[in-house]
C-alpha cells in the first residue's frame, strides 16, 4: 500500500477517535473553550514533533504565497473545529461524525474548482455513495 494511503487511514482513524474522546470530553464545559484546550495540546505535541524531527525553518525564509495560504488553512481548521465540537456538544457523535465527514465531498468539489482536479466515474460513484451514505446514516 501506497505510504500515503497509511497516512491517509490513520489520520481517518484519528479523526474518528477525536469524535468519541471529545464528546466525552465536552460534558459541562463549553465548546469553545474545548476547543481552546484541544488547540493547546496540538501546539505542544506538533513543537515536540517538529522538534524531534529537526524541521524548523526561519519563518521569513517562507514563500509568502505559501505561508498565506497555510495561514487560511489554520483558520479554516480553526472554524471547523469550533463547529465541530459545538455540534458535538448538542448532538450524538454517531450522527455528528457522519455530516462532518461530508468534508470530504466539500474537498472534492473545492479542488475541482480551485486546483482543476478531474475524477473518473469510479470516483463519481464513490462521492455519490459518501454523500448518499451520510444521508441515510443522519436520517431518522
Amino acid at each position: 500500500m501506497a505510504e500515503w494511503k497509511v497516512f491517509a487511514l490513520a489520520s481517518a482513524f484519528f479523526a474518528g477517535l477525536t469524535a468519541v474522546l471529545a464528546k466525552t470530553g465536552l460534558q459541562n464545559i463549553p465548546s469553545g473553550f474545548a476547543t481552546f484546550i484541544r488547540t493547546i495540546v496540538i501546539l505542544i505535541f506538533l513543537f515536540l514533533i517538529v522538534t524531534a524531527k529537526n524541521e524548523w525553518q526561519s519563518f521569513s525564509s517562507l514563500n509568502k504565497h505559501s505561508l498565506l495560504f497555510l495561514i487560511l488553512s489554520g483558520i479554516a481548521t480553526g472554524l471547523s473545529w469550533l463547529c465541530y465540537f459545538k455540534a458535538l456538544q448538542a448532538g450524538p457523535a454517531s450522527l455528528v461524525a457522519p455530516i462532518d465527514k461530508l468534508s470530504i465531498v466539500f474537498a472534492v468539489f473545492l479542488s475541482i474548482i480551485f486546483l482543476g482536479e478531474s475524477l473518473c466515474l469510479a470516483q463519481w460513484i464513490g462521492i455519490a455513495l459518501i454523500t448518499s451514505g451520510a444521508i441515510i446514516i443522519i436520517c431518522k
